[in-house]
């Protein structure tokens, strides 16, 4: 359970060179774009409900400081890419550079190179000094133009390169694997006290990061997952007893199925992690299927990756190089169980199987995700220039925020069944209520 003494930032010391930030304007000065360290968030705002009253838990709020840790003439910092791909990688790194570069004055940006493996000299590649030339056009492209990699490096190995290249700020982009890499980092640089600031930026498609309301990458998951969706409808429609199952990335938490059948407002299941579904018998899944078949010609299933685990048990899973355990292809089962399953009563069915999971990864962001890029990146950089540590930018009820790592890492982030979300699916799908 979180306490609020585990939502305290920690920082390198005391800011003592003013922020060359300047927001003056004829209608407003400039100190009120400013954030006092004194503005918080509550993490909860509602109430009622029958719930006991208790002392509100806030977090700090993001955003610029009048007052900076570091120099900014005197700075060096430098930015790393890790995991899976995500829409608005590039987008991130742009802005970062960007509010480092033109708004601090920070004279040296460096891209590490595929991930930690950079900061390993063993493994890695050099990294570059990023310039305008290179970043100026990046944000067109999908993927992320310093590389990426999955797995860990040994914190002193990783600490002993940042002191060697004199980095000062290192921002850390990825999800819950690369935020505990950056955590391990973190109490490395503070066991040497080293002056060295890790600030985490979210990145996970998946939406399934705690404390951030909607990562970047995900609305245009849902733009993306819609139109092969509508592709599966019309394939589904247009044939004899037509099926189109099409599966979709969330290894733990249900997020992008959900929403996409949403938006879609096409599809007849939807198959998430947190809900082990039935999958024979009277009410099961193939059953239901059957009937939706058999009143309305076609039907439209929608999987996420990790939905349906149950089904394997007694199969020992394997770990990717980055820890995630390797779930079993549900959509490729369903595929045949669903064949199986018509076969065995004679009825005639077509089955079109979509899966477009690396497609989605590797687009370029759409106009909201880059927003919340740019917002995130710059953020980032508040943090960072203030010497705020170990923390991660977050975002609640619309406002940015400072989180420390490990809150972030402690807690697991699925998609609350009882909330509005998942209610919208089950009126669109009218499904089951498994």
């Amino acid at each position: 359970m979180i306490e609020q003494k585990d939502l305290l930032v920690s920082g390198l010391g005391d800011p003592v060179h003013p922020s060359p930030l300047c927001f003056e304007s004829a209608k407003r000065h400039g100190g009120r774009h400013f954030v006092s360290e004194s503005e918080r968030v509550r993490l909860d705002i509602t109430e009622g409900g029958g719930r006991a009253v208790q002392t509100p838990l806030t977090l700090e709020e993001a955003g610029p400081r009048e007052r900076l840790f570091f120099d900014p003439r005197a700075t060096t910092a430098a930015i790393v890419t890790c995991g899976g791909l995500s829409p608005g990688l590039n987008n991130v790194i742009r802005s970062v550079f960007y509010e480092l570069s033109e708004n601090y004055g920070v004279p040296k940006v460096l891209g590490i190179r595929n991930g930690y493996r950079g900061l390993n000299p063993a493994v890695g590649k050099r990294p570059i000094l990023l310039n305008r030339e290179l970043v100026e056009p990046i944000d067109k492209l999908g993927g992320t133009a310093l590389g990426s990699s999955r797995g860990p490096q040994d914190p002193r190995v990783m600490a002993d390169f940042i002191e060697a290249q004199a980095i000062d700020i290192l921002f850390c982009l990825g999800g819950d694997g690369t935020q505990r890499g950056a955590h391990d980092l973190h109490k490395e640089l503070q066991r040497r006290e080293a002056k060295v600031a890790i600030v985490g930026i979210p990145k996970t498609i998946d939406n399934d990061i705690s404390f951030v309301h909607q990562s970047f990458g995900f609305a245009t998951a849902l733009d993306k997952a819609h139109e092969v969706i509508q592709a599966a409808h019309v394939e589904a429609r247009d044939a004899v007893n037509g099926i189109g199952l099409v599966k979709l990335m969330g290894r733990h938490a249900g997020f992008i199925a959900a929403g996409a059948s949403v938006v879609s407002q096409e599809v007849n299941f939807t198959l998430v992690p947190e809900i082990p579904f039935p999958l024979e018998g009277k009410g099961g899944f193939l059953e239901s299927l059957e009937d939706r078949v058999r009143r309305r010609g076609h039907a439209v299933v929608v999987v996420a990756e990790g939905a349906g685990q149950h089904l394997f048990e007694g199969k020992a899973g394997e770990r990717d190089a980055s820890g995630n355990l390797q779930h079993e292809d549900i959509g490729t089962y369903l595929r045949d169980r669903i064949k199986a399953h018509f076969a065995e009563r004679e009825f005639e069915m077509t089955l079109k199987y979509l899966d477009p999971s690396y497609f989605i990864r590797s687009v370029p962001a759409n106009g909201f995700d880059r927003f919340v890029c740019d917002q995130m990146g710059r953020h980032a950089v508040h943090a960072g220039m203030a010497g705020k540590t170990g923390v991660m930018i977050g975002m609640e009820h619309g406002h940015y925020i400072n989180v420390p790592i490990p809150a972030v890492v402690s807690r697991t982030k699925t998609l609350d069944v009882g909330g509005d979300l998942w209610r919208g699916v089950l009126q669109v799908t009218r499904q089951p209520r498994w």
